[in-house]
């Protein structure tokens, strides 16, 4: 099984409602898909990356290429776990959990996206508290750190909701204009303190060396 050779592919973080898991190819090709059809409102720009700035299928081919490219670098000293969000074998969007030096370090940064059709349902904050129960409660983490445009207003909110707390700004080059976001830390204390639904990971076991661990 291809699990047995690449064990991030028998990973699996559940909650209530939502899996968590390394898609395969048909699935990667639905979920570049929902990127074609969009995956903010037009005219805004909530990513550093411009990757959705360009054609519907450069927006799909990008997340194609962004998978491969995650699974081709990988390494113990940096690495970068794209999982696939899914509703009943339905694919939503990607969460990413990405580190380096994790073993010394032990912190670890979130980013995401939805398909435009899946959002304000809930399932962005039921999946970054999956992917954050993978790196606190699993790989053992100190800290998860994230950073959002000031004026992302729905990504704010689900951060703070989830406990982060401000760790400062960084200003960034976007295109010809400087942004300003707003650097968010969530701790294990806080992580521990608070009430959440019930995550199940299995298959993880087989993957804690490829963390570095």
């Amino acid at each position: 099984m291809l699990a047995d050779l690449w064990p991030r592919f028998g990973l699996s973080v559940r909650t209530p409602r939502l899996e968590l898991r390394l898609p395969r190819d048909r699935e990667l090709a639905v979920l570049g898909g929902l990127a074609r059809r969009g995956v903010h409102a037009p005219g805004e720009r909530p990513f550093l990356t411009p990757w959705t700035a360009g054609e519907p299928q450069d927006r799909a081919r990008f997340v194609l290429q962004e998978h491969w490219r995650q699974l081709g670098a990988w390494s113990a000293g940096a690495w970068r776990l794209g999982l696939g969000v899914f509703l009943d074998g339905q694919p939503l969007g990607i969460v990413t959990l990405r580190a380096r030096d994790f073993p010394v370090v032990r912190e670890v940064t979130t980013a995401s996206w939805l398909g435009l059709e899946h959002q304000r349902r809930g399932y962005g904050t039921e999946a970054r508290t999956a992917l954050l129960a993978l790196a606190f409660d699993h790989l053992g983490a100190d800290a998860a750190l994230t950073e959002v445009f000031q004026d992302n207003h729905s990504t704010q909110g689900v951060s703070r909701k989830l406990g982060y707390e401000a760790d400062g700004i960084s200003r960034d080059a976007r295109g010809d204009e400087v942004v300003v976001s707003d650097r968010l830390r969530l701790t294990r204390h806080t992580w521990r303190s608070q009430a959440r639904p019930g995550v199940t990971v299995t298959g993880f076991a087989a993957c804690r060396g490829l963390f570095g661990l």
